[in-house]
């Protein structure tokens, strides 16, 4: 069984193109466990709370239930749930989930596969990161899920491969200088601290051309992926309205960004499309919370 083809047909939830990367979130979480402890139970009054702080910090800007993927994944052939009453999910309630002492593990053809095929887990673990979530995020996203990159980094991407030449592309457009603030770092002749930033993200068929492309540094980079950071239709930096920062560090490197122009590439190439930022806006953007 080919279970990277399995992993990649997760039936997911879907409105209007919104990312869903529940599912994706607890298998990482439920690789981590595995990589750690074997195919254990997980309690559900063991993953709430932490699945709940995944889906916070690496889902869409609306808030879900953790209830929903832990029970919603059993329709995958990639995970089971029991209760104190035997075999089967007692539905995505939390309230139901938590009074059945409702447990989660990987199914055991999945756990069985993991253990006798070196790297499975690793290359399971790599195509779900690909195919969900900026690169920026990925090393955080895998320490909070308890997944051991070591054995991560060493392996090759799967399915389409970037553009190597995106990077370079994009800084050149900007003239090597961070778009947001202005850094324009260098070290023995080479550009140091710039990163080329998928404005629609790779993994949700971001072009690798300059009209989705930032040159930003690591920081705003890194708050852009996160949703802290945004663009609006005018191209004037956005800051959300749900960012904390009370030092004078936090109001010089992000809360004084907040409706600052930010820097167009060179004359003669282009500027990010608009439908690329309608698509951060949408997906990864945090604006206040509804209600």
């Amino acid at each position: 069984m080919d279970w990277i083809e399995r992993v990649s047909e997760i039936r997911r939830w879907s409105r209007g193109g919104e990312r869903a990367p529940h599912k994706p979130l607890l298998l990482l979480y439920a690789l981590g466990h595995f990589q750690r402890h074997g195919n254990g139970l997980i309690p559900f009054s063991t993953a709430e709370a932490e699945l709940k702080k995944l889906l916070k910090e690496y889902g869409p800007p609306r808030d879900t239930s953790p209830g929903y993927p832990f029970h919603h994944l059993t329709n995958d052939g990639l995970w089971l749930v029991e209760t104190r009453h035997g075999p089967a999910s007692p539905g995505p309630e939390l309230g139901r989930l938590r009074e059945s002492q409702a447990a989660g593990r990987l199914h055991p053809d999945l756990a069985r596969a993991l253990a006798e095929e070196p790297g499975l887990l690793g290359r399971m673990a790599r195509y779900l990161l690909d195919a969900n979530f900026a690169p920026s995020l990925h090393t955080d996203l895998c320490l909070l899920a308890g997944l051991d990159l070591e054995t991560l980094e060493t392996l090759t991407e799967i399915k389409k491969q970037r553009d190597r030449g995106f990077r370079d592309r994009v800084l050149m457009a900007y003239e090597y200088c961070c778009a947001f603030c202005s850094y324009d770092g260098w070290l023995d002749g080479a550009a140091v601290g710039l990163d080329a930033a998928h404005v629609r993200w790779w993994a949700f068929d971001g072009p690798d051309d300059v009209a989705n492309g930032l040159c930003l540094c690591a920081i705003h980079h890194k708050l852009f992926d996160k949703g802290v950071l945004g663009l609006t239709a005018e191209r004037t930096i956005a800051v959300s309205a749900r960012f904390v920062g009370r030092s004078q560090s936090s109001r010089d490197m992000v809360l004084s960004l907040a409706s600052r122009p930010a820097q167009q590439p060179q004359p003669g190439l282009d500027e990010v499309k608009q439908d690329h930022i309608d698509w951060h806006n949408h997906q990864v953007f945090r604006t206040p919370a509804r209600g």
